[in-house]
C-alpha cells in the first residue's frame, strides 16, 4: 500500500463546519477523525449526494493528482485550483508511497478517472506520450473506458476512480474488477467511488459506505444497493408501483 491515511491536520481545520463540503456527513467526519485504509482496494458506496466523490477527488488531489482527471508525473501542471477539500487534505504515506509521492516525475505512478471528464480528458491526450495510442474517439464510451484501464492501469501506483460503472457494461465491470484486483495484488492501491454492486464485491476489498450517518464499514452483503438491488430483481413491482401509479 501507498496510503495510510487521509486527514485535514489540525492547522488547516475549518473552524465551523456549517459550510460545504464540511456539512456532508463523511466529509465533517474526516475532518474529525480521518479516513483510514485497510486493505489495497476500498470502495466507497453511497447515494448521489453522499460525498463519496468529493471525497475521491480530494483523495486523489492529496497524492497530487488532477481532480479533473488524468496520470501521475505529468510533464505538464494545469493551473487548475484545488477544490475545497483538495486544498487541505493530508495523506500519510507508506515509506513506499512518500518516495513515489517526492521523487522523480518519472516514478509518479497513479491515475485518477473521473466519469463526468473522462470524455474529455480522452479526447484531450489520445495518442500523446505516456498515454494510450488507441482512438478512443471512434470507440463507444465503454470501450474508451476499458481501453483507458488497459493502458493506465498497470503499474504499482496510487489509483483513484469516481464511478466507473457509468460507461461500463455487466461484462465490462466484470474486467474493471479482475484489474482492480490484480492491481490491489501486486502491490498498488486503488480507491474507487461506486454505486455498483459488482464492483463493491472485488475480493479483499474494505467497503466503506458514506451516507447521513457518516462513513462506516460494512460488509458486501450489509449494503443498502446490494439489498435493493436484490429485492428489484426479484420482483420489480416492488418498487415500480410506487413510481408509476
Amino acid at each position: 500500500m501507498l496510503v495510510r491515511r487521509a486527514y485535514i491536520p489540525e492547522s488547516r481545520r475549518p473552524g465551523a463546519f456549517d459550510a460545504w463540503p464540511y456539512t456532508v456527513p463523511c466529509v465533517a467526519e474526516l475532518a474529525e477523525r480521518g479516513l483510514t485504509f485497510t486493505a489495497p482496494v476500498t470502495m466507497l458506496v453511497g447515494e448521489n449526494g453522499s460525498g463519496k466523490s468529493t471525497l475521491v477527488e480530494a483523495i486523489a488531489e492529496g497524492f497530487d493528482l488532477d481532480a479533473h482527471g488524468g496520470r501521475a508525473g505529468r510533464k505538464y501542471a494545469n493551473d487548475r485550483p484545488k477544490t475545497p477539500l483538495g486544498e487541505v487534505i493530508a495523506l500519510e504515506t507508506t515509506p513506499a508511497g512518500g518516495r513515489m509521492r517526492s521523487g522523480p516525475r518519472l516514478r509518479k505512478k497513479g491515475f485518477f478517472l473521473r466519469a463526468e471528464t473522462a470524455f474529455g480528458l480522452m479526447n484531450a491526450v489520445n495518442g500523446g506520450y505516456g498515454y494510450w495510442q488507441d482512438d478512443t474517439s471512434a470507440m463507444s464510451h465503454g470501450e474508451g473506458f476499458l481501453t483507458v484501464f488497459d493502458a493506465m492501469f498497470r503499474d504499482r501506483g496510487f489509483y483513484v476512480l469516481d464511478e466507473p460503472e457509468a460507461a461500463l457494461s455487466f461484462d465490462s465491470c466484470l474486467r474493471l474488477v479482475a484489474l482492480l484486483h490484480e492491481l490491489g495484488r501486486t502491490g498498488a492501491q486503488v480507491v474507487c467511488a461506486t454505486h455498483s454492486p459488482i464492483l463493491a464485491a472485488a475480493p479483499g476489498a474494505d467497503i466503506v459506505e458514506v451516507g447521513d450517518h457518516g462513513s462506516r464499514r460494512v460488509t458486501w452483503e450489509e449494503l443498502d444497493v446490494v439489498d435493493h438491488w436484490r429485492r428489484y430483481l426479484t420482483d420489480p413491482s416492488l418498487y415500480l408501483r410506487h413510481i408509476t401509479g
